[in-house]
């Protein structure tokens, strides 16, 4: 079986609504990332990554994968009849690893990384300008689509969903992206994504720490 070691509503929760979408099952290891501790049996999390960062996915042979862009990927293509990618040689297949990327770099790392991690000494004044023009790009590439790839729900779809849930709490109110935020209330409707969200909702409230 699969594992998946995460933190509530950081972005190991693509991950989750990843396994979820494809009806994967799963054993899910709570890391805290601020403490690095396996909190299921207090081991040192840098025992299971040195990255210490989610998500880690433990693989059914033992071996670790890491990177949400990795994990994503290999979750939809362990159950390809799901959807949840384009398959090889499909050419959407690069618009999804097109948009996986840019998740990651220009809306994660670019920004909820260092507006929830770094005290706002000033430092955050160009992320927080950049992102109105990061944002503009999902934005006007779904005015006119459902899903960011195709015509069905992708892994990228799963990690644009997390990206826009922690935009709130950043200080970002998506409202003023009318596209997005219908977007967010269509995946939200999905009942594994709500289901996904529910869960992290209420560990988070266990847990004392960033949510990024």
């Amino acid at each position: 079986m699969l594992q998946l070691y995460f933190f509530p509503m950081a972005c190991s929760l693509a991950s989750r609504i990843a396994l979820m979408e494809a009806g994967l099952d799963a054993h899910y290891h709570l890391a805290h990332i601020w403490t690095k501790k396996v909190v299921d049996d207090g081991s040192d999390f840098r025992g299971v990554s040195p990255k210490g960062a989610v998500p880690v996915l433990v693989l059914e042979n033992g071996e670790r994968l890491t990177e949400s862009a990795a994990v994503l990927q290999y979750i939809a293509d362990a159950k390809p009849e799901a959807g949840l990618a384009p398959g090889f040689g499909d050419p959407d297949r690069y618009r999804l690893q097109e948009w996986l990327s840019f998740i990651g770099a220009e809306i994660h790392k670019a920004f909820l990384f260092p507006t929830f991690w770094y005290k706002d000494d000033g430092s955050l004044a160009k992320p927080r300008a950049r992102i109105t023009q990061t944002l503009s790009v999902p934005s006007a590439h779904l005015a006119d689509r459902e899903f960011l790839v195709g015509n069905r729900f992708t892994v990228a779809d799963a990690h644009l969903t997390w990206a826009l849930l922690l935009l709130r709490p950043a200080g970002v109110d998506i409202a003023q992206w009318p596209v997005l935020s219908a977007y967010l209330e269509r995946m939200q409707a999905r009942p594994a994504v709500r289901e996904a969200v529910a869960t992290e909702l209420a560990l988070r409230k266990t847990v004392a720490a960033s949510p990024a």
